[in-house]
């Protein structure tokens, strides 16, 4: 192995170890804080009580289940937005500026209104959000595919469209529902980890996890579309199929986080930023660290939503919009994003 290489895979180590090593005490602190102060040092005799003691529910069932959500809706969002970035080679592409969030919204407001969830059950969320997220990927990619290539610009600004007709008709919806209905909605747009529901919990860390596992099959291709199309042809890719296979795990990713969190914006845009700024452009070690730092910006984030004006609770995609406006205004400033 030559030293330039050795190098390299020695700072991918440490910057995956400092991540894994952030997520950590990112959860730690977001398993002590809240409502029920609970002290660091009292955790491990809490856990050795078993269920018999009121912190040990506070921990296992409200926030443990919430730092795990919390976690993978972070990590999802990241991911969905490094790969939709590499595919596009622009900095301003995620899952909202290309239409895939609000195809997920649309879908899961139809599954609130039309109560779904009762003939089915709760695994009705992820399959109407996934469901509207892959409508929306169809329709760009669909409107936009020549007999050769995809035309990327044209599929950025067709997406955009498509958000602003989808979030027209989620507005048409609540304006058609009922009271009960129309909270539902309203709560879950403003986004929050707050879910009760152990199953969609586990969708969505295993959901997430096999996303992050799927795209690495792609990391060369995604450093070759880095490139350019024609540079990505040359080198072999098929630069059709990748972009095809990579916007069904963007559109799953995505239509998973929004079915269970609701709509949490910037984590799939400002992350991947500063995450490059630190790695890199490649891709082996760029998916890996956005879905860490992912995870830690929400959780982090979720923290504030739920102290900042305790006892009371802000939704967590107040805290994430203004952070990550404030943090990519701010990288703007600098001139470290490029655009």
């Amino acid at each position: 192995m030559s030293p330039n290489i050795q190098h390299r895979m020695t700072r991918w180590i440490l910057i995956l170890s400092g991540l894994f090593c952030l997520v950590l005490v990112v959860g730690i602190i977001a398993l002590c804080t809240g409502a029920a102060g609970i002290d660091i040092n009292t955790i491990p005799a809490i856990l050795m009580t078993g269920g018999s003691s009121a912190e040990y529910s506070i921990l296992m069932e409200i926030r443990l289940p919430r730092i795990l959500l919390g976690m993978a809706i972070g990590g999802a969002l990241s991911l969905a937005g490094t790969l939709l970035q590499g595919m596009f080679r622009n900095p301003l592409v995620e899952p909202y500026t290309l239409g895939i969030s609000g195809g997920a919204s649309l879908g899961v407001c139809i599954n609130i209104l039309f109560k779904c969830y009762a003939v089915i059950g709760i695994i009705a969320y992820p399959l109407f959000g996934f469901a509207g997220a892959s409508l929306v990927i169809f329709l760009v990619y669909s409107l936009n595919r020549s007999n050769t290539h995809v035309k990327s610009n044209r599929m950025l600004l067709t997406g955009v469209m498509i958000s602003y007709v989808a979030s027209s008709l989620v507005m048409l919806l609540m304006a058609l529902s009922h009271t009960d209905d129309l909270q539902n909605i309203v709560l879950w747009i403003m986004g929050s980890l707050d879910e009760p529901n152990t199953q969609l919990i586990q969708v969505a860390c295993i959901g997430s996890v096999i996303g992050l596992f799927i795209s690495y099959f792609f990391c060369m291709d995604l450093n070759a579309l880095t490139l350019g199309d024609e540079e990505a042809t040359s080198l072999g890719v098929n630069t059709a199929r990748t972009k095809k296979i990579l916007f069904i795990v963007a559109s799953f990713l995505t239509g998973l986080s929004v079915s269970v969190a609701g709509i949490i914006m910037f984590v799939g845009l400002i992350v991947p930023h500063f995450v490059r700024m630190l790695t890199g452009p490649d891709h082996r070690i760029l998916l890996a660290a956005s879905f860490l730092a992912g995870a830690a910006f929400l959780t982090a984030s979720d923290v504030i939503a739920r102290v900042i004006i305790a006892p009371l609770e802000l939704p967590v995609g107040v805290i994430t919009g203004i952070i990550g406006g404030i943090m990519f205004i701010w990288a703007l400033s600098r001139r470290q994003v490029s655009l």
